[in-house]
């Protein structure tokens, strides 16, 4: 693949690799990043944050990961290429090469903030990292993005119109004086997949978003995705929003007003859908843990963020994946926070982005 020109050339392998945003530096997202290079999970990939912030992170992992010691942060805006590995003292291990692609525009002082509080400037710096990050996927420069956290409270001191990932690169994917793409958040682990048809709204919100457009553009954006991953016809089911999804209409009729008509168009494009589904049953069936308990579907589209997220983070945060669905680039990102009280304290667990790292890769080859 050949690449505009740009600095990062020096860094790229065949095929492109993945960028990784630093996520707020005052959370975890900078120390879990780098344990991604500890841990040989990031050939090839490139960090787009503040060089800086990265050095501070590495330095919080020496006390309880001696080897930190060998990464070696590269600014590759600014700093000399580093030595090849293997050219240090005789004996002593090679260097593992973090590099780091900092946005024009990154407020200065980063690595001073302290940890674990919101602050403006890292709410400016981590949704900068995210533009960066998705513009150079979308120049063909990167595979795919994955995205460290970022802290919703910081976004919104630094001025940013957007309460979270999603709605940010909905924007930066839809052209200039366009309606927004439809994109839907699907979190994703081994056993279980859902796919959210309002996220970060209030729940009152979130019950005047369950209409026919809604549900019926949900699970086709649901559909198309996971035709795109490679199922030849994905099963999908469909929560109902009421207890017992309504039964009937006695606790109330938006399944019958609003979530079967949806459903009926689907299946009319030859989508395969059930539902409406009881909500505190659909996800036990839709649970794919073998050999014993094979699931009946591939994925469930959930009426609001709790009712769909809820099930999949008690199966475990480690493994889970946040992914959004209808972007014409693959994103990945964890499925948990800044987590602030373990920032700068090296016990972060690095697992779920790791798990976001290799779906990205994936998604990527899919596509």
């Amino acid at each position: 693949m050949q690449h505009p020109a740009s600095p990062l050339n020096d860094v790229w392998t065949k095929p492109a690799p993945l960028v990784l945003s630093m996520g707020d530096p005052c959370g975890i997202g900078p120390e879990i990043v780098a344990m991604q290079w500890l841990a040989g999970e990031a050939p090839g990939a490139v960090v787009i944050g503040s060089a800086a912030v990265m050095r501070r992170a590495v330095a919080a992992l020496a006390g309880r990961h001696p080897a930190a010691a060998r990464l070696q942060v590269w600014a590759v805006r600014s700093d000399a290429r580093p030595a090849p590995p293997g050219a240090g003292a005789e004996g002593a291990e090679s260097p593992v090469v973090l590099p780091v692609w900092e946005p024009a525009g990154l407020p200065s002082g980063l690595d001073a903030l302290p940890w674990g509080q919101v602050q403006a400037d890292a709410g400016a710096a981590a949704a900068l990292c995210v533009r960066e990050g998705a513009g150079l996927v979308q120049q063909g420069l990167a595979l795919a993005l994955v995205t460290a956290p970022l802290h919703k409270e910081s976004l919104s001191l630094a001025g940013e119109p957007f309460p979270g990932h999603t709605e940010l690169l909905q924007a930066l994917a839809t052209p200039a004086g366009q309606p927004l793409v439809p994109v839907r958040m699907m979190l994703a682990n081994h056993e279980l997949r859902t796919v959210l048809v309002s996220i970060h709204v209030s729940l009152r919100q979130a019950l005047d978003a369950v209409n026919v457009a809604n549900v019926l553009s949900t699970v086709r954006i649901t559909h198309q995705s996971f035709v795109k991953m490679g199922f030849e016809c994905p099963r999908i089911a469909v929560a109902g929003l009421n207890p017992h999804a309504g039964e009937g209409g006695l606790f109330g009729d938006e399944e019958l007003s609003v979530i079967i008509p949806a459903l009926e168009a689907a299946r009319a494009e030859g989508i395969d859908v059930t539902g409406p589904l009881a909500p505190d049953t659909v996800f036990m069936r839709a649970r794919h843990a073998p050999p014993d308990h094979p699931g009946e579907f591939d994925v469930v589209v959930a009426m609001y963020h709790d009712q769909g997220l809820i099930p999949v983070k008690y199966l475990g945060v480690a493994h889970g994946v946040n992914v959004t669905l209808g972007l014409p680039f693959v994103r990945t990102s964890p499925d948990h926070g800044t987590a602030f009280d373990l920032a700068g304290s090296g016990k972060a667990d690095p697992s779920s982005l790791t798990e976001a790292m290799h779906l990205a890769r994936q998604l990527a080859a899919a596509v």
